[in-house]
């Protein structure tokens, strides 16, 4: 059965490349002449209809076959549910490791950070698109400008140029623009098929922002100038009918413009509200950006805002339900950890990334914490820790550390998103380097390999956690690599080495210090409208989402279809010349909204009955821990006498350093083993000594994965 299962994904993959292959070969010959003067013309005579006009051969050649990968994605990702085992992880062989080297960082310090082989390399060839579409349409336009056209015309050269260059200065920004919601997507099927997440895709989103208002910034000066050389100036307020709407336009670039201000590192670090809410500028940005170019030419970039609007949609369904928040504990050194109520079924692999309101903070503010806890040892309950460092998260350390405790938080979420496959049991050796707060990804990780060797009983490789805490008060951290309740599984069971580094401090506490440090545990009385965390589209959610995503495409044609024939048509015959523009644009975005809401709605209703039945089953759960319950510290205070096994044993493999920090290249050097897994989250320095070690060529055992929260 599985043979056949892999047989199933391998061909739905090949078929999703050879689709993606033929969409760069599409987008590599549409500057050429080739394509817009014989292709094109052939294919809106074979395809122009009385429905759909002539955006439809736009959306057959664009949109299409994007969503088509998408559809085949969520099928891809269903199918590998059926063999994403241990056994099969246990098998990964040399492939896997040839396409490590891959991934090894070429370029570390920079402007584009931490870079791997395999991403310099499509970041390359992507620049090299840029180039040659831009180039191509220069080329070919220049060349149609002599002085008695341009005279005809009324210009001189140098402005009939400077026209032909704005303009195609946007065009090739659109081509930016078709990939920058891809990576924001946090609940794509297409990101996986690339081996990516869409935590790990945002500087993705970052890098094609910056070249989309390089782009359009340039597109718009360069129009500005032309209209004040040509004493056109009165062109900037033009919203014409049929053409091109220049004050849409404007408008478009005016959001985007906004957005881009607030994205300069030292605004977004100091002023992070500003740039949160600055960021919903973007709904004006599309909308004007539409209006501005018209439907027929959108469709070009349809596929990638599409695909975002079904995945923000089903995210918007999942934060209006108000969810249990089962207990909390917090930490002396400011770090909260956050139990929440989930139905058994609803499943997440290690380094997942959950969003957390709490609206008696902020009603708008979203903010992502890494989920410390495991779907298969914790079956009803799903944990994330939060380090106090921002105005909202101190706020919440207030609220939950008062001498008045309080008694329920209401919370909802978005996710968990993550990695569809972790692939931690191919190494022999599995390091792991965290600076203060970076530890959080790496709990789950620990938690998962406990699962994997007490459970499933298989192979697990040598642990080492390398970590850095400013002061010994931060130690308690490491309290959270086991749950709140107790771990079922001793965690002798691991090969695990801890060491602990103290960079701040020279010395161990004494004893009267750590008996004021003390961990303290809140649980939370129920409240019948609270639900636990579920899955919004229920356990199939690949399948349901290419259900949603292919039946909402297929209505929208049929509407618009409709819409085109019974009444565009009568006005207009494919003329483009009578019926407007921006109302043809926006009862087409009009329609796909309606279409996108009411079968994504649809879905999460017909799923809502299962996700009720597994909420019935863990409707009452029985605690023991009286509120405000005081739980002393096992890492502050080493000398304390434990009773647990588990906390026995993880204070047993810890060794804690005062004074130093470590010294990363001697450790990672010193490894053995065909295979070291090493994995880094933490401040950017960290980040870029662990890749440069890596990528020095010394060793050749070392396989790099840099952690970022970049949200």
């Amino acid at each position: 059965m599985a043979s056949k299962v892999d047989m199933v994904r391998a061909a739905t993959k090949l078929l999703v490349m050879v689709v993606f292959l033929g969409s760069l070969m599409i987008w590599t010959m549409t500057p050429t002449n080739t394509y817009r003067q014989i292709w094109l013309p052939k294919l809106r005579t074979l395809l122009d209809s009385t429905y759909f006009g002539r955006e439809g051969i736009t959306t057959l050649i664009y949109t299409v076959p994007i969503l088509f990968m998408a559809v085949l994605g969520c099928i891809y990702l269903h199918l590998g549910k059926k063999v994403n085992d241990y056994k099969a992880l246990e098998s990964i062989n040399g492939g896997k490791e040839r396409l490590a080297l891959w991934k090894k960082p070429m370029v570390v310090k920079g402007p584009l950070g931490i870079v791997s082989s395999i991403e310099l390399g499509f970041f390359t060839l992507f620049i090299a698109l840029l180039v040659w579409s831009l180039s191509t349409y220069l080329h070919n336009s220049f060349v149609t400008i002599t002085p008695k056209s341009a005279a005809e015309d009324g210009e001189q050269v140098w402005e009939a140029k400077l026209e032909r260059t704005a303009l195609w200065l946007g065009v090739v920004g659109n081509i930016c623009l078709v990939f920058l919601f891809f990576p924001v997507a946090r609940g794509s099927s297409l990101l996986p098929l690339f081996g990516l997440t869409s935590e790990a895709s945002i500087k993705y989103h970052i890098w094609l922002g910056h070249l989309v208002m390089a782009f359009f910034t340039a597109h718009g000066i360069g129009y500005i100038v032309y209209w004040v050389a040509t004493n056109n100036i009165s062109q900037m307020l033009e919203w014409a009918k049929t053409g091109i709407s220049n004050l849409a336009g404007e408008i478009s670039l005016l959001a985007g413009l906004a957005i881009w201000a607030t994205t300069i590192p030292r605004i977004r670090q100091k002023f992070f509200e500003l740039f949160f809410y600055t960021h919903y500028l973007y709904i004006l940005f599309m909308f004007f950006f539409v209006l501005h170019v018209g439907i027929a030419y959108a469709c070009m970039m349809l596929p990638g805002f599409y695909l975002f609007l079904v995945d923000r949609y089903l995210r918007f369904l999942q934060s209006r339900q108000c969810v249990r928040l089962v207990s909390a504990r917090v930490l002396p050194c400011e770090t909260i950890e956050l139990n929440f109520s989930k139905t058994p079924g609803l499943k997440y692999n290690p380094m997942s990334i959950l969003f957390v309101n709490v609206p008696s903070i902020s009603k708008m503010q979203w903010h992502p914490f890494t989920i410390t806890s495991n779907s298969d040892l914790e079956l009803e309950k799903l944990s994330v820790m939060i380090k106090t460092e921002g105005g909202w998260s101190q706020k919440l350390h207030q609220m939950l550390s008062s001498s008045n405790p309080i008694d329920r938080l209401q919370v909802s979420v978005e996710g968990p998103y993550g990695p569809v496959s972790t692939h931690f049991l191919r190494h022999d050796t599995l390091v792991m380097v965290s600076g203060g707060s970076g530890i959080t990804p790496f709990i789950s990780v620990i938690r998962e390999l406990i699962y994997a060797s007490t459970i499933v009983k298989c192979k697990t490789p040598q642990i080492i956690l390398i970590c850095s805490f400013k002061k010994s008060s931060d130690l308690t951290m490491l309290d959270l690599l086991l749950p709140i309740d107790g771990s079922p599984n001793e965690l002798s069971n691991l090969k695990i080495q801890i060491e602990a580094y103290v960079t701040r401090e020279k010395q161990q506490p004494t004893a009267e210090q750590n008996s004021k440090e003390l961990v303290q545990a809140l649980w939370f009385k129920p409240n019948p409208k609270d639900s636990p965390i579920s899955s919004v589209l229920g356990p199939n959610s690949w399948l349901w989402l290419a259900v949603v995503i292919s039946s909402s495409f297929i209505i929208f044609l049929i509407l618009i279809g409709i819409i085109g024939k019974y009444y565009i048509y009568p006005i207009d015959h494919n003329t483009n010349e009578v019926f407007s523009n921006s109302l043809k644009s926006f009862l087409q975005m009009l329609v796909m909204c309606v279409c996108i809401a009411a079968t994504a709605s649809l879905a999460v209703i017909w799923n809502k009955k299962q996700n009720a039945q597994e909420a019935n089953q863990i409707q009452n759960l029985e605690v023991s821990t009286p509120t405000g319950s005081p739980l002393p510290s096992s890492f502050y205070n080493a000398d304390r006498e434990l009773e647990s096994l588990p906390y026995q044993s993880l204070v047993q493999s810890t060794n804690v350093h005062y004074g130093e920090r470590p010294d990363l290249k001697r450790m990672l050097f010193d490894l053995k083993g065909s295979s070291v897994g090493v994995m880094v989250c933490g401040p950017k320095s960290m980040r870029h000594e662990v890749a440069t070690i890596c990528s020095s060529g010394l060793v050749d055992n070392l396989h790099f994965e840099s952690i970022s929260f970049s949200w």
